[in-house]
């Protein structure tokens, strides 16, 4: 069955830096493109960032220049590398993907930001 497990989030302060990882298992990963989305307490979940399994990328206006998306297919990891982080970045951050018409969540890893 398809997994997907995030890990890496923490506390940390403004201006810090996070990489979250989410390891995959259960499809084909090196041909499925991976997405991080994000969900603050009140707000609607968000795309943060995303990318297609050849490597191209697509960011939230909010995080460009900040956060960077890439994927191991060696490993069945994508990662979310976090830079310059702000308060307003805290959030629940989750790893989605889609396979065989269904979408798939992992249980999200808690990223705040706090001084």
């Amino acid at each position: 069955q398809v997994q997907l497990v995030e890990s890496g989030g923490g506390l940390v302060q403004p201006g810090g830096s996070l990489r979250l990882s989410c390891a995959a298992s259960g499809f084909p990963f090196s041909s499925a493109a991976m997405i991080w989305y994000r969900q603050a307490p009140g707000k609607e979940r968000e795309l943060v960032a995303a990318i297609a399994s050849r490597g191209s990328t697509v960011y939230a206006d909010s995080v460009k220049g900040r956060f960077t998306i890439s994927r191991d297919n060696a490993k069945n990891t994508v990662y979310l590398q976090m830079n310059s982080l702000k308060p307003e970045d805290t959030a629940l951050y989750y790893c989605n993907t889609r396979y065989l018409f269904s979408n798939y969540w992992g249980q999200g890893t808690q990223v705040t930001v706090s001084s």
